[in-house]
């Protein structure tokens, strides 16, 4: 006997090993195949579009990304409530109701794939795909992503614009009471201050000169009217009579006027009417012409009485009225003085806390002019995002109803589950002989005991011992595929369907890998 036949006849012995557990692998991967539900596949694609408007033009306000735009659309397509608001519109799983929030939501992220490419000078696209149990189920589910991927985006960008709005509107609120303030502290400075402001120092000081000038006179004046009452009181002592002339010196108040009067003349020629020099000048004039004018009415009136002594009370009388208005007019000029000098004293310090205040006020000035400016750019933005004319999200292609059921491949699970258990079965075959050490060969009792046998003599069945060997594995065979066929449909059935099993499994060695 050649070693061929040797191994069929072999094989053909331990046939019915053979063919149990290939039936029983086959017979469980057909019925895996034929009981697995179908599932369709639905696809849409996405692309992130340019803004409508240049840049340069006028710009959005909101600048996230195309890339990060995408991403923050998918973790927000996949929340809770989308889910679960979905699933309630569609009946993903076969036992929804029964089902807990939790496993539907696990279930609808486990058949959602999204993949997003984007990179350097290239369009940025995103592609989303769902498996359902049918092919309305997944587009279905597929078009209520893209309402909601629509609606986030729109919802996100125009919550960005109006944020921004928002802000800059309040920003410039803020600054213009702030400048108020600002403001309203330097007018109170400045009222409480006006007399000694810089803006008017030069004229104080001009004042102050002035001032000082008309003391000096004022000094010379009072000395030159004692001087003459000390010489008319000596010139009476001395001979008992008093000068007498035709008509009468010019009084004090006379010779001041005269002298302003020639001031202003010479003023006139460097300054201008409305100077403040000469304002000041002609006002002293105005006041002197009232006291010349009350001179000469007091001087007319006791003119016909001059005679004698009375003549030199007269005289003196007047030289003393003149020395006491001058007196009077140098504490007034005095006063003066010292008002403004102490206002131009306090005019550095001044100068100095106003010039804060401005600063200050200035500082302010330019944060609300750029705050202005950029709440412009901002309601810009915000119109722009409100007329959809910024970055956004388009379809490029919508989800279609699947025609034809994606998975599972039943061929191929059924043939590769048939091949499989072929395989199985030789194998184990194999094992078997190669377990056994029992001599079945004149060469094995040659090789093992040295002995030469004469000949060997086969065991042969008879009909009715091979037709019942027959219609018993025949009924073996029979009632595995009709077990594991009805054990995989009640498991299927009573217990968990064969995909959640499935993916059970799955999970499980991904786990533990």
């Amino acid at each position: 006997m050649g070693p061929a036949r040797y191994y069929f006849s072999i094989f053909l012995r331990r046939f019915q090993y053979f063919i149990v557990v290939a039936t029983i692998v086959a017979a469980l991967s057909i019925t895996v195949a034929m009981i697995l539900p179908a599932s369709y596949v639905s696809q849409m694609r996405l692309i992130v579009e340019s803004p409508q408007i240049p840049g340069n033009l006028a710009a959005s306000t909101v600048t996230t990304p195309a890339y990060e735009q995408l991403q923050i659309i998918e973790q927000r397509l996949l929340t809770r409530p989308v889910l679960l608001d979905i699933s309630r519109k569609f009946e993903v799983l076969p036992n929804q109701k029964e089902a807990s929030p939790d496993e539907i939501i696990n279930e609808l992220r486990a058949k959602t794939i999204t993949r997003i490419s984007a990179g350097r000078n290239q369009a940025n696209l995103m592609t989303i795909t769902f498996e359902g149990r049918t092919g309305q189920i997944a587009a279905g589910v597929l078009n209520e992503y893209l309402t909601e991927i629509q609606k986030l985006d729109v919802t996100y960008r125009k919550e960005r614009a109006s944020d921004t709005l928002e802000f800059f509107e309040q920003e410039v609120e803020r600054l213009s009471e702030e400048l108020d303030k600002r403001s309203a502290r330097i007018l109170k400075f400045q009222q409480e201050n006006s007399s000694a402001l810089p803006a008017s120092l030069q004229f104080r000081m001009a004042q102050q000169a002035s001032l000082q000038t008309n003391l000096q006179q004022t000094d010379q004046q009072i000395f030159s009217l004692r001087d003459q009452r000390e010489k008319l009181l000596n010139i009476y002592s001395t001979t008992g009579q008093i000068a007498t002339v035709g008509q009468q010196p010019q009084t004090q108040a006379q010779q001041q006027l005269s002298q302003l009067r020639n001031q202003l003349d010479n003023q006139l020629g460097v300054y201008s009417e409305s100077s403040p020099q000469i304002k000041i000048l002609q006002a002293r004039i105005n006041r002197l012409e009232e006291v010349v004018a009350s001179e000469q009415v007091t001087s007319a009136a006791t003119s016909s009485q001059q005679t004698g002594n009375s003549t030199l009370d007269l005289q003196l009388a007047q030289i003393d009225s003149q020395i006491a208005s001058l007196e009077t007019q140098r504490v007034a000029t005095e006063e003066s003085l010292e008002k403004v000098t102490l206002t131009i004293d306090q005019t550095p310090a001044n100068a100095i806390t106003l010039a804060e205040l401005q600063r200050d006020h200035s500082n302010i000035q330019a944060q609300y002019n750029t705050a202005v400016s950029r709440l412009a750019s901002a309601s810009t933005g915000e119109r722009i995002e409100v007329t959809s004319q910024g970055q956004r999200i388009s379809v490029i292609e919508h989800p279609a109803v699947p025609s034809a059921p994606t998975k599972p491949n039943r061929l191929m699970i059924a043939g590769g589950g048939t091949f499989f258990g072929i395989a199985l079965g030789l194998g184990l075959v194999v094992l078997l002989e190669l377990l056994n050490k029992a001599a079945r060969r004149p060469e094995d009792l040659i090789n093992k005991l040295d002995v030469w046998p004469i000949a060997t003599i086969p065991y042969v069945r008879s009909k009715g011992e091979a037709m019942m060997q027959r219609v018993t594995w025949v009924s073996i065979v029979l009632a595995i595929l009709a077990g594991v066929s009805a054990g995989v449909w009640a498991v299927h059935t009573y217990y968990l369907p064969l995909d959640l099993i499935t993916e059970r499994v799955i999970d499980k060695l991904e786990v533990y890998w």
